[in-house]
């Protein structure tokens, strides 16, 4: 078994921990461990249910996005969430600190989601110019509606635990030892297979007439020339209109599209560009913080008495 995840049996229950640090990125090393420990959990009669949780500060930051560009490595995302989805015994998927972009998709294909009060989702895509890509336009709206899905999709904001509860993506919020609860939670369906609840099974509950027609007007005028808040909105009207395979392959599309689109690799090389500037070369992470005591302010005019009088 790959050291980027724990594998171990608890009663019963095959509890999967990502350990990809900082972030639990789902790099093409993740995404084959998981679908390897699915697999030995599936193939195990001894397992009776599986929980997916993440190790460290959160269960996943998302993709890795610097495989973005480079030849496509099989399983990707949307294989590992259809082995997940398709699993005969009930996945749990337990939540906390960031789940962004895929590290929220792939939750999306579990049967059931768990939650502490630090869990935060979001589908974060559009801020570097994409379209979630692994099923996130299709599977969100099927569990919450268009409407709501739409909103989240277009901000790229996270969602806190208690709203997520409110909303349906969560089935319960786990005050403490969230593992813990989520194995307690998976061991009480394991007995009931008519409770595997599939996400792409459930149908899109109807929107108000014109609601696609008038969130392009809004976006337009809030994101003009932008791309990718376009293909998000033709996407989830897609989930109103199409199977859900149909949707999923016309959501692959876009994704693609909006992945190779000069927007998107400017947007990406902001993201990475923010990062590096934080960076101080030949300076370790621990080095000490200097305290400031004293400051002056040299020039003169305008700015120079702005911040003398700030100063």
């Amino acid at each position: 078994m790959s050291d980027l995840i724990e594998y171990e049996v608890k009663g019963g229950v095959a509890v999967i921990t990502l350990k990809n640090p900082p972030v639990n990125a789902l790099g093409i090393g993740l995404r084959e461990a998981i679908v390897d420990a699915v697999g030995r959990a599936v193939g195990d009669d001894a397992v009776s249910a599986i929980v997916l949780a993440g190790d460290g500060r959160c269960f996943s930051g998302g993709a890795d996005i610097r495989e973005f560009g480079q030849p496509q490595q099989s399983p990707i995302l949307l294989d590992v969430i259809e082995t997940v989805e398709s699993a005969p015994k009930p996945v749990v998927a337990a939540l906390h600190g960031p789940c962004y972009g895929g590290g929220f998709e792939l939750p999306l294909g579990c049967h059931f989601r768990i939650g502490d009060p630090s869990a935060r989702v979001a589908l974060t895509e559009v801020k570097l110019g994409l379209i979630p890509g692994a099923g996130g336009t299709q599977r969100l709206p099927r569990l919450i509606g268009a409407e709501k899905a739409l909103q989240i999709i277009l901000s790229g904001n996270p969602v806190d635990a208690r709203e997520a509860l409110a909303l349906g993506i969560l089935d319960g919020i786990a005050e403490t030892n969230l593992v813990a609860a989520a194995v307690e939670f998976a061991e009480a369906r394991a007995g009931d297979k008519s409770k595997l609840k599939r996400v792409r099974d459930l149908d899109v509950p109807p929107v108000p007439e014109g609601f696609f027609e008038a969130e392009r007007e809004r976006i337009e005028c809030r994101a003009r020339g932008q791309i990718a808040p376009g293909r998000c909105i033709a996407s989830v009207e897609n989930a109103c209109t199409l199977s859900f395979e149909e949707g999923l392959k016309r959501e692959r599309e876009l994704f693609t599209e909006c992945r190779d689109s000069d927007q998107s690799r400017a947007q990406r090389h902001v993201f990475f560009a923010e990062r590096e500037a934080a960076k101080i070369p030949d300076v370790p992470k621990d080095t000490g913080v200097m305290p400031i005591r004293t400051a002056a302010v040299v020039g003169c005019g305008p700015i120079g008495a702005l911040w003398a009088l700030v100063l």
